[in-house]
């Protein structure tokens, strides 16, 4: 079996998903809370998770939703984040499979520049970061979230082999 870099965007999406089924369970108490240390709240978390991952999907595409996550001011709802993340976790995983990840990006206006396997690290790390804040405000409310770690997604592949 051929693996790659698409793996890493494949285990991504899961944890996303699995993560976003998991808070739709919640109270809105649970929503809102936060702790030092953290982002924000685990709605703010959320949107800030996705509309970050819409903008790295931008700099592989140059498309944008039609109403970008950054561009919204409140909280779209379980269903709509689980659009989104279902749509930018494909585009992520068909960019590393089909772009030259050498490719060099001119990002922020041209100002910032990088080659496109850093977008690429950058979303990897920015997910598993803010699904860890996302774990640790639950935790803190004796919520436990669902395995979101390799050992959780080798386990589901597994059960569905």
């Amino acid at each position: 079996m051929m693996t790659g870099l698409s793996e890493f965007f494949q285990y991504n999406l899961w944890a996303n998903l699995r993560l976003l089924d998991a808070c739709a369970e919640l109270s809105d108490a649970q929503l809102d809370a936060t702790m030092p240390g953290t982002f924000g709240s685990v709605r703010e978390t959320l949107m800030h998770l996705f509309s970050s991952e819409e903008g790295y999907t931008y700099s592989f595409t140059k498309t944008r939703p039609t109403s970008p996550l950054k561009e919204v001011s409140t909280f779209v709802g379980f269903a709509e984040l689980r659009r989104r993340a279902e749509a930018s976790g494909t585009m992520l995983i068909q960019a590393v499979e089909q772009r030259d990840l050498s490719e060099t990006f001119y990002l922020d206006g041209g100002t910032y520049e990088c080659q496109a396997y850093i977008v690429a690290l950058q979303a990897i790390n920015h997910g598993i970061d803010h699904r860890s804040q996302i774990a640790t405000i639950l935790s803190q409310q004796g919520i436990e979230l669902p395995d979101l770690d390799a050992w959780g997604y080798n386990d589901s592949l597994r059960a569905n082999a």
